[in-house]
């Protein structure tokens, strides 16, 4: 997958499915140092493309690294943006952890099945099962589709709730 913006389609529905059990931010910027790695090696040509943070044991200290610096970015991105009902908004470190675990594993999982360098389950072994399993076309329109859908259910959700919240 081409960096994280196709990555973020899935976070998006995984938000509408979730609502406040979930952090879109936490997830983005999981997205984010997912693929610090590979732009490191795009950048200098040295080292192994989807490497060791392209794996499970990578994807799993990555994740306790995102919530650990994400919590307190995100709530002040929130605040920054000052969208009414989100300025003031604290993200328990139980949803900052599912998210980045989210994140960081269905990266993992995306980018497993199309990417041949990929060795998800290094160190106990070097094989890919999910390589091929869909097409990258299919792969991508996933991704597309996904956020766009979660995201204007999600939208329509909250438009619903808040007229809802000045009937009663």
């Amino acid at each position: 997958m081409p960096f994280t913006p196709l990555h973020m389609g899935p976070g998006i529905l995984i938000k509408l499915l979730l609502q406040g059990s979930f952090s879109l931010m936490i997830f983005g910027w999981t997205q984010i140092i997912m693929d610090l790695q590979p732009l490191f090696v795009l950048i200098t040509g040295e080292g192994h493309l989807h490497g060791f943070s392209h794996t499970y044991v990578g994807a799993t200290l990555i994740a306790i690294f995102s919530a650990v610096t994400g919590k307190h970015i995100s709530e002040w991105g929130l605040r920054y943006l000052g969208i009414p009902g989100y300025a003031t908004i604290r993200i328990t470190w139980w949803v900052v952890f599912i998210s980045a675990f989210i994140g960081s594993f269905s990266h993992v999982a995306l980018d497993s099945l199309m990417h041949a360098d990929i060795q998800p389950l290094s160190p106990f072994s070097d094989s890919n099962v999910l390589l091929g399993f869909v097409s990258i076309s299919t792969l991508h329109k996933f991704c597309i589709y996904s956020g766009l859908v979660g995201g204007v259910l999600y939208f329509l959700s909250r438009a619903v709730l808040s007229k809802r919240n000045v009937s009663d």
